[in-house]
């Protein structure tokens, strides 16, 4: 395992990150490089991706940007066995690349459908499938795929982005069985409203519709949470690192609420 540093939480450790190039996943390449992790960035948008990986870089660790859809299997076959002959194992996947599209249910074109689930659903499939036969050999390993509020409870005009963050939360639950007697956890963290591009986005088309901005409609959604605030990325790359280490080796299957109590409401 040549190139990965010494000292840190997950010392020793290699960490694949798809969707690393902004938001959430952005955030966890940086929790895990600072706690002496290796880690592989994989996303489409490379340019952003690869200065995440220059980020975690400059915090002492290994850090590389491989280019990555998702929605193709070979793209993430191809980075995976990148991964595992430069530093040759996988310690954790964090399954993160997502996006977000929503509308009246009469509105929703097939075509819009079956790119949101190729990204949320099968995407996530797909990256599980391919570490688990790795981290089987090793006999141990971290999965942590990321779902979303919307994968346990619903609003108008998100019926298919509802639905492939519940699909993401009955892959972990299935893989969580399977993996379980090789040593391996797998849970996901279901992310409440946080600020990141992608939510900022979403902000302001959901307000144009409601008559108000893009802030507006966030401090109403803050406003629903007990904390009465929005998520920072940082705070859910601090779940996403704790069910991966050692302290949550006795967790596995669960789907983790990070929404400062937006459930309540």
């Amino acid at each position: 395992m040549s190139g990965i540093p010494a000292g840190g939480r997950f010392s020793g450790q290699v960490v694949v990150i798809t969707g690393s190039a902004t938001g959430i996943g952005r955030a966890t390449a940086i929790r895990f490089a600072s706690e002496g992790a290796a880690v592989a960035c994989l996303d489409i948008e490379q340019e952003e991706n690869e200065a995440t990986a220059a980020d975690a870089s400059a915090l002492g660790t290994q850090a590389v940007a491989f280019a990555c859809d998702v929605r193709s299997r070979a793209e993430q076959e191809a980075a995976i066995v990148a991964v595992v002959e430069r530093w040759g194992r996988i310690d954790v996947l964090v399954a993160c690349a997502g996006s977000y599209v929503g509308g009246p249910l009469p509105d929703i074109p097939l075509e819009r459908w079956n790119d949101l689930v190729a990204v949320n659903l099968t995407g996530v499939l797909v990256s599980n499938s391919l570490v688990s036969s790795i981290m089987i050999e090793q006999g141990c390993g971290a999965i942590v795929n990321i779902s979303s509020m919307a994968g346990r409870t619903s609003w108008p005009h998100s019926a298919e982005y509802s639905a492939t963050k519940s699909g993401v939360i009955g892959v972990t639950r299935s893989a969580a069985m399977e993996l379980g007697p090789h040593g391996i956890t797998v849970n996901a963290v279901c992310p409440g409203n946080t600020l990141t591009t992608m939510v900022r986005r979403v902000a302001g088309e959901i307000g144009a519709t409601l008559d108000m901005t893009g802030d507006q409609w966030l401090a109403m959604r803050a406003d629903d949470t007990a904390l009465k605030r929005l998520a920072e990325p940082e705070e859910i790359a601090g779940v996403i690192a704790f069910l991966a280490s050692d302290d949550a080796r006795y967790i596995t299957g669960q789907s983790i609420e990070v929404d400062g109590g937006l459930i309540l409401s």
